[in-house]
């Protein structure tokens, strides 16, 4: 049990210097945030369904997890060679148009909610 415990607090301290380094290095990643505490502010004042608000709140926490993983991918990419190549730029597209769906899918998820007030 003790080392399940120790585990698990390496894990939590690991993810929160995750989460601090992204917060601090990524400006795209503090741009999300803000807003998703906007949207969630919003999911949570308009009289939404609970469905619609919980699928506007999931959506925004999915939109920050792939931001975490195009950071990711761009640090590791970057890490291995600075160096043009053509597979570590497709890479890097493909983590930031992962971003960019997440996002499209928490624009349509409003768009729903708020077609369902009137």
């Amino acid at each position: 049990m003790r080392k399940l415990v120790t585990h698990l607090k390496d894990r939590i301290r690991w993810s929160w210097q995750g989460l601090a380094a992204t917060w601090h290095g990524e400006y795209s990643f503090r741009a999300w945030v803000c807003a998703n505490l906007v949207s969630a502010g919003l999911a949570l004042w308009l009289p939404l369904s609970d469905g619609v608000r919980a699928l506007i709140l999931v959506i925004g926490l999915l939109v920050l997890v792939a931001e975490l993983f195009n950071t990711a991918i761009e640090r590791a990419v970057d890490h291995t060679s600075t160096e043009h190549n053509l597979l570590a730029g497709q890479a890097k597209d493909a983590a930031s148009a992962a971003v960019a769906l997440s996002a499209l899918a928490g624009g349509l998820a409003w768009v729903i909610g708020l077609l369902s007030l009137f």
